[in-house]
């Protein structure tokens, strides 16, 4: 029988990458206050998220999320959220135009501020001070003062998060994402690239078919779906003693739910069976995602997902994959071999950011595109050899204009790199690197649909 469960449970076991305040009663009565805040997300929405995913699970949806590395103070701006939210949209209206199916979108937003780092102190000049670990615990100027770990930080993350949400929500059902609105959301730096063309292409095409339903009475007005979205939220769940603040008991299942994001994830650092994080998050009732990096073994996948999903619903848990390109051949087929053989219920998505993260000759991290790119081709790839299906895709992406990641259609170099680099943490792909991806993407799904097409037809 399994342990019985409780938000604090986890307090009882080993967890790696939780900060050390030097001041544990600041700490607990920060954590007092968060308990007697209003909750960000509401249970009936994560319900929501995870019946979407349960689509995703069962082959008739696809899986879009994407957003900030990681939030941070000095970014936080109305505009920055409206373009990440438009860029995800252009993503989505692409690939909803490719699958012909729905698109799940879920943002790395309002909540994605801490980060486990690879290092637990860093080293500039012959300083060594602690590691930046997010805007939420500590922070990124490089002085002693700033890297103690600090629990007002949470409060004002909270702050944050509740404003994005409450912009998000406006955009996605205010209007802003009206199918009418297609060729508005070409951002200014993206409409004169190649991406931007291409958009624009599909946009006319989308157009047309609105003009011929608007002459059949079909309108925003008369079918709502044309006029608003659906979007939720997600971040890692790292910062224990945060989330355990902002669970709160479901007025009408009396299920314990995070109320700080739709959907959590674990870790590649922090996915240990026997640790807090995995015990945390065995016990709310949001869809989890965990990533799944090169380290993680068949059996231990197993005994993890049983763990985190003991009744095997669709939609409860989301495996992101995280190889590196050059990896997935070599980890991903025993991984789907074993949920296949189980029966195990998941949405498989791929993270093609975090296994191709390189340094640059003049010191800066960056990620190549080709490899990003490669990564996700190479998870399609197998996905369609295995019969199983590619549910989604998990990236590091901003609205910005920024060069953090090398190559890409802008062709980005090197020495681009310390133009606009402006990640508080890991790089970013910038807005014509994302539509990008999700035109290549696209060409994998209508492969998808293609080939389901020739098989019912076959069938008959």
């Amino acid at each position: 029988m399994a342990e019985t469960w409780t938000p604090d449970s986890w307090r009882a076991k080993p967890s790696k990458h939780l900060p050390i305040y030097p001041d544990a009663a600041a700490l607990q009565a920060v954590e007092a206050r968060l308990r007697s805040y209003p909750p960000l997300v509401f249970a009936g929405e994560a319900r929501n998220l995870k019946r979407d995913l349960a689509a995703v699970c069962e082959g008739r949806a696809f899986l879009l999320q994407g957003g900030d590395c990681a939030e941070s103070f000095a970014e936080f701006s109305a505009d920055n959220i409206r373009d990440t939210f438009r860029v995800l949209l252009q993503m989505a209206v692409v690939l909803t135009f490719a699958a012909g199916s729905p698109i799940v979108k879920v943002g790395r937003i309002a909540g994605q501020f801490a980060k486990p780092r690879s290092a637990p102190e860093e080293t500039i000049g012959g300083v060594t001070l602690p590691s930046y670990l997010g805007d939420n615990i500590n922070g990124i100027e490089f002085t002693a003062e700033s890297r103690i770990p600090d629990p007002e930080r949470l409060l004002r993350a909270y702050s944050q998060s509740a404003s994005t949400l409450n912009l998000i929500r406006a955009f996605a059902t205010g209007g802003y994402a009206d199918l009418d609105f297609v060729h508005r959301w070409n951002l200014g730096f993206v409409s004169d690239s190649p991406e931007g063309a291409r958009y624009e292409e599909l946009a006319n095409r989308i157009t047309e078919a609105l003009d011929f339903m608007r002459a059949c009475g079909v309108n925003s007005q008369t079918l709502p779906q044309l006029h608003t979205t659906e979007f939720y939220t997600s971040h890692e769940a790292l910062l224990l003693g945060f989330e355990q603040a902002m669970t709160r008991v479901d007025s009408t299942t009396g299920d314990w739910y995070d109320t700080s994001a739709h959907m959590l994830w674990i870790g590649d650092r922090t996915r240990q069976p026997d640790h807090g994080h995995v015990e945390f998050l065995r016990g709310v009732k949001n869809p989890i995602g965990m990533k799944c990096g090169p380290s993680l073994d068949p059996e231990e996948l197993l005994r993890l997902t049983d763990i985190l999903n003991p009744k095997n619903e669709p939609g409860r848990l989301t495996l992101i994959c995280r190889f590196g390109a050059e990896n997935v051949e070599k980890h991903l087929p025993a991984l789907i071999h074993a949920i296949k053989r189980e029966g195990k219920k998941v949405v498989w998505s791929c993270d093609p950011m975090h296994g191709n993260t390189i340094k640059a000759s003049n010191g800066y991290k960056t990620r190549p595109v080709d490899r990003v790119l490669a990564e996700v081709q190479a998870f399609m790839a197998v996905h369609r050899a295995e019969g199983t299906h590619a549910g989604g895709v998990h990236f590091e992406m901003t609205g910005q204009n920024v060069t953090e990641c090398l190559g890409g259609a802008q062709a980005i170099t090197e020495t681009d790199l310390g133009d606009r680099y402006h990640t508080h943490c890991d790089p970013r792909l910038n807005a014509s690197q994302s539509l990008e991806l999700a035109f290549m993407i696209a060409e994998g799904l209508k492969t998808e649909r293609v080939n389901a097409q020739k098989l019912a037809v076959g069938a008959k």
